[in-house]
């Protein structure tokens, strides 16, 4: 058996990522072709459908921009050792606050006056709900993969509540609010290329996105370049360590969830202020749960993070026009689709390490024999 070497960080961050998506697409392909159609049309109309023409592309970033939000609370959450599955709740609630603030003041002010105080209302209101499971788990000892489960299913049941019996505009049966006042909602992408004479198709692509790229440098600042960040890798490695350092555990765990709730809320500024320009039911559509395979799949890192995140943007907006171009595929073969890249970027993420490693070790062995010849 040959000996196994280090990977380098090459291989771990880029290598092994894009051969489980080479895996994930081929187990696909051979699904595509036990139902009688060509694997390569369906891979050209898939990549066509999110990338070949403008609208597939303001679809592909507006589905980009939510996945980077909730992958980045993923991530920061692992860093501490924590799994919060939690981020279709706290992105949820985040909407319930964004939806309050501008509903409140959207007849006050412009929509670049609202931005901040908006940003901040969702980023409160999901750390308020990731806070309870952190505070669980550090001083109650409840599990918060358990926690932050249950805290899904009440958010929903909150917002059902709220919607149907409070929020609900007059006279309308739809359990939705009122539409936010056209000056208070996010741009979208259309109307800001118009301003400079392009045209380009409309979609719900928004000005949000730019707020998810600098939600990712913020966080790698966070992570890398902060005490606080230290002290949250430190937990997650050992927390033993950290303990002797001096760092205070339950302190920082509820910190970590608490930054979590706050990135999953800020999906509400990309649904809520501007895709909808209102709070309707279950805008998050499963957003939270991607960001779990796209926060394993980049690696937990803001760059990995959003390169995952267009892979998975450009699944969903291809695949939709994968379920159109043919009446074999349909949407729920395009799910299992997604789901096997998933299963292997997600679940199955480190199963191609053990045989890189003894790959390197081998051309390592051979490399070292070499110069010994010489």
């Amino acid at each position: 058996m040959s000996k196994r070497a280090k990977l380098p960080v090459w291989a771990d961050v880029a290598l092994i990522p894009l051969i489980n998506v080479s895996l994930a697409f081929l187990a696909a392909g051979v699904v595509v072709a036990l139902i009688g159609e060509n694997p390569l049309a369906a891979v050209e109309v898939l990549v066509r459908g999110a990338f070949g023409y403008d609208e597939g592309v303001g679809y592909t970033l507006y589905y980009t921009t939510n996945f980077i939000f909730t992958g980045l609370a993923v991530a920061v959450a692992f860093h501490a050792g924590l799994f919060n599955i939690g981020g279709e709740g706290q992105a949820y609630i985040g909407g319930l606050g964004v939806g309050l603030v501008c509903l409140a003041l959207d007849h006050l002010m412009p929509w670049w006056m609202l931005l901040p105080i908006a940003i901040g209302a969702g980023m409160l209101f999901g750390a308020a709900w990731a806070f309870i499971p952190g505070y669980l788990q550090a001083y109650r000892g409840s599990h918060v993969v358990i926690t932050t489960i249950m805290f899904n299913f009440i958010a929903s049941a909150l917002m059902v509540y709220l919607l149907v019996n409070v929020l609900i505009k007059p006279g309308q049966m739809a359990p939705e609010t009122r539409d936010i006042a056209e000056g208070a909602s996010l741009p979208l992408m259309h109307e800001l290329f118009a301003q400079f004479g392009i045209k380009i198709t409309q979609t719900p692509l928004n000005l949000s996105i730019f707020v998810a790229l600098i939600a990712a440098f913020l966080v790698w600042v966070l992570i890398w370049r902060t005490r606080w960040g230290y002290a949250i890798r430190m937990i997650g490695h050992n927390e033993s360590a950290a303990v002797y350092s001096g760092i205070n555990p339950k302190k920082m765990v509820v910190v970590a969830m608490a930054i979590s709730g706050s990135l999953a809320g800020l999906v509400a500024i990309n649904e809520v202020m501007g895709a909808q320009g209102r709070i309707v039911l279950d805008f998050v559509a499963g957003s939270g749960f991607t960001g779990i395979a796209v926060a394993l799949m980049g690696r937990n890192h803001p760059v990995g993070i959003i390169l995952a995140s267009l892979l998975f943007g450009a699944l969903f907006q291809g695949g939709a026009e994968l379920a159109f171009e043919f009446s074999t595929i349909t949407r729920d073969l395009v799910v299992v689709i997604q789901g096997l890249v998933i299963l292997f970027c997600g679940a199955l993420a480190y199963m191609m390490r053990a045989p890189l490693e003894r790959l390197f070790g081998l051309v390592g062995a051979r490399a070292n024999k070499s110069e010994e010849a010489r």
